[in-house]
């Protein structure tokens, strides 16, 4: 059946179904016209009815920033940008027992004491539960309200009517939507409870805070579009062997990604770890062949880390590369540029890098320190203890210098080294007690360092 036309008057606006001289709205002659209509697609497509203009700003428009509430807990507050911002929709994932439950109910704690009305909803664990370990943390006495439920439309309607500032859903594959057909974590369920969620955030002023489960991959399991529903997501990452967690920041529409905050699991919960570098470096012990500190930075935070290699000669046929906190893609182009460039072969010897402490190192800067590492392991030559590595290296063998020097030289001068080794060509940086030695390629640096190449 033909779609009837429709008419607008170029006056007012005001839409008729037929046409006439004039408006029966202002009284305007001869401006009534025949809509085109907005889509001219297929027979499912958005037709001729139309929608309400847009109010459209320039971007000198002057807004004010959002207001923020600290949480108390200065490592959460980095990793959010400076505080919670109201209406936010943020997505927290790790790995099961890593400490999300914990760390959001120390932090639901925190911002209920600091006035803000806080609800915490658990999918997964019974009230009395929560409450165990809400004793066990010393946090009973927090005016955090607390429910057990799954059913995300008794769950919205509880907001709705106790109006908080701040929702924490645990976990967001255990909720379910009485309007989709599938069990509860499936990509569909997933989906639309984060989508409902998200929206009551952003219509009612109500900051939710959603915890995510990951796969085998580390990645938070689901949609991802999931992900591109919230502002902040947050992935707390640590080895079960090491007390540190790591907080990261991978996207964060109100602060700085690749953030970091550093925690220490204790009998009390996660504690603060105010210098992540102390920590990391506090069972270093006298320097050994393979152990290199790596001066990194993390977001905006300078974060000194150890690596340590081990060259040791293979009885398979096929050597093994095996890697714990960084890209073992990486780790095969740097053995490749040290044997095209430098002619040092690792054929026939299995590599082992490890960075210590727990942490995952991404950026390229970490390439010369793991150079030196695994040089450093193969020739059974220690570097002294009081030296600190950075630098990327191309497939040409040249080096490139890393941003932040300076902030990465004060870290290092701060906790007590004197020499570092960088690429040339950055900016000059002169910091008092730190003797700088700059490398050119990684050709001078093996042949000045290790007196080989």
């Amino acid at each position: 059946m033909a779609k009837s036309p429709s008419y607008s008057c170029a006056a007012c606006g005001n839409v008729t179904t037929k046409w006439a001289g004039r408006c029966e709205a202002c009284g305007a002659w001869n401006t009534i016209s025949e809509d085109a209509g907005i889509s001219a697609g297929p027979a499912k497509s958005l037709g001729r009815k139309r929608g309400a203009a847009l109010t459209l700003t320039d971007l000198s428009t002057e807004e004010t920033p959002p207001p923020r509430t600290h949480s108390g807990i200065d490592e959460l507050d980095r990793v959010l940008g400076g505080g919670l911002v109201p209406s936010s929709a943020i997505l927290v994932g790790g790995d099961p027992g890593i400490g999300k439950s914990t760390l959001l109910l120390q932090a639901a704690a925190q911002f209920a004491r600091s006035g803000l009305k806080t609800i915490y909803v658990s999918g997964e664990e019974a009230s009395a539960q929560v409450r165990m370990r809400a004793q066990r943390l010393g946090l009973s006495d927090a005016p955090v309200k607390l429910a057990a439920e799954t059913n995300l439309r008794d769950i919205l309607t509880t907001l709705e009517e106790e109006r908080p500032h701040l929702a924490i859903i645990d976990s967001i594959q255990t909720m379910w939507a009485d309007n989709v057909e599938s069990a509860p974590g499936s990509v569909s369920q997933v989906r639309a409870s984060a989508h409902e969620l998200t929206n009551f955030a952003k219509r009612k002023g109500v900051s939710v805070i959603l915890v995510g489960h990951v796969t085998k991959d580390g990645q938070i399991a689901g949609p991802r579009v999931v992900e591109h529903m919230v502002d902040t997501v947050l992935y707390f990452e640590g080895e079960r062997g090491h007390q540190f967690r790591i907080l990261r920041a991978v996207k964060n529409r109100f602060g700085p990604a690749d953030e970091i905050g550093v925690f220490e699991m204790t009998g009390a919960g996660l504690a603060e770890v105010s210098n992540p570098s102390a920590l990391f470096l506090s069972e270093r012990g006298e320097p050994s062949p393979g152990s290199v500190v790596f001066a990194g930075v993390e977001g905006t935070r300078p974060v000194l880390v150890e690596f340590q290699a081990l060259v040791a000669p293979s009885p398979h046929a096929q050597a093994r590369r095996t890697v714990v906190g960084w890209d073992g893609g990486r780790l095969a182009m740097i053995l490749a540029v040290l044997e095209a460039r430098c002619g040092i072969p690792f054929a026939g010897l299995d590599v082992y890098l490890n960075v210590a402490g727990g942490l995952k190192v991404s950026e390229p800067a970490a390439d010369l320190a793991v150079a030196a590492a695994l040089l450093s392991a193969r020739e059974d030559a220690a570097l002294p203890a009081d030296t600190v590595v950075f630098g990327e290296i191309s497939l040409s063998g040249a080096l490139r210098p890393a941003t932040q020097t300076e902030n990465r030289l004060k870290e290092a001068q701060k906790l007590g080294f004197t020499s570092a080794i960088a690429p040339s060509g950055g900016k000059a940086v002169d910091i008092p007690g730190i003797s700088l030695n700059t490398m050119g390629d990684l050709t001078g640096f093996v042949g000045e360092i290790f007196g080989a190449g």
